[in-house]
């Protein structure tokens, strides 16, 4: 319990910051929104490049886990998405199974595998990372930005969004990435430190952004936050335990790591695309605070499963 704290609270600290200097006056009205743009726009496709341009095969060549967390991942996110569906715009939904599906691989995963499982728990929590932003996060953009092309013949409508797409540096970065690994040319140290520094700011900027959207007036009903972390902290871990074990019977370690990272709360990714595009921020703000505090309870059950 002791561990999931130590990972937790640093968390619930920048969400207060946010929330703190929002009440207090000490940042302004549109501040969520230019500290969000900020980590869209620069924080965050320099760690999505940073991460696919430095990746290598060893690290990330263990087909069972990836299968295990992809399916878990992609399931429960196209569940959902057809469970919100009806009512929503396919973008609305989008961003909802988004919520249900984006863990918190980076800023919890990482370091809570390292607690628990050592200096063995480093591999599964990058490749989990790599799944969830390069992969996930890349289907959840396309379809909403399909999503928001309403008019059109089929044809317009493929050509508007892959225009949409290559504008969007969520999703150009990981893809420009990629290309530059396979051309195995080195980064220059200044452009290493650059990108560093700016990747770095991704999770305290995107938390601090969260904490000044709360602070907003909220509509009274977020419009089924509490499902997406009942899904997020219960179905997908269930999902992810049973595909590891009885499915594509992962190696122990492997199989713990895989409920651990599925086990963890919504990350701060949908937020930022929630607020980025103005659609359902105030549910996916409330999916995050809740899940990161149910996950208190959830972590802490699943450490004691694995004994």
């Amino acid at each position: 319990m002791l561990a999931v704290l130590n990972v937790l609270l640093p968390i619930f600290a920048l969400i207060l910051a946010g929330y703190l200097c929002r009440r207090t006056g000490c940042m302004g009205e549109t501040a969520a929104s230019e500290l969000n743009r900020l980590v869209v726009w620069l924080c965050l496709p320099a760690l999505l490049f940073q991460t696919t341009a430095t990746a290598t095969l060893d690290e990330i060549w263990h087909p069972g886990f990836i299968a295990v967390i992809s399916i878990g991942s992609l399931a429960v996110f196209f569940a959902t998405l057809l469970y919100r569906l009806p009512g929503r715009s396919l973008a609305d939904a989008s961003i909802d199974g988004l919520s249900a599906a984006y863990a918190n691989t980076g800023y919890i995963g990482i370091p809570l595998c390292l607690l628990v499982l050592g200096d063995e728990g480093l591999a599964p929590a990058l490749i989990a990372s790599l799944i969830v932003v390069c992969v996930l996060f890349t289907v959840a953009v396309v379809l909403v930005e399909a999503g928001l092309q309403r008019a059109g013949s089929p044809l317009r409508v493929v050509g508007r969004v892959t225009l949409a797409l290559a504008k969007n540096p969520l999703v150009v970065a990981p893809l420009l990435g990629g290309v530059w690994n396979l051309g195995g040319v080195e980064q220059p140290i200044a452009m290493a430190r650059f990108l560093e520094l700016l990747g770095d700011a991704t999770v305290p900027c995107a938390l601090i952004s969260l904490g000044l959207f709360l602070a907003r007036p909220q509509p009274a009903v977020a419009g089924g936050a509490g499902a997406l972390v009942l899904i997020k902290l219960i179905v997908q871990p269930a999902l992810v335990w049973g595909l590891a074990t009885w499915v594509f019977h992962l190696p122990p370690l492997w199989a713990k790591a895989a409920l651990l990272l599925s086990a963890l709360p919504t990350g701060t990714g949908p937020f930022m695309l929630a607020e980025f595009y103005g659609r359902e921020a105030a549910v996916v703000a409330r999916a995050v605070l809740w899940s990161t505090l149910g996950s208190l309870v959830t972590l802490s059950l699943c450490l004691l499963w694995l004994g």
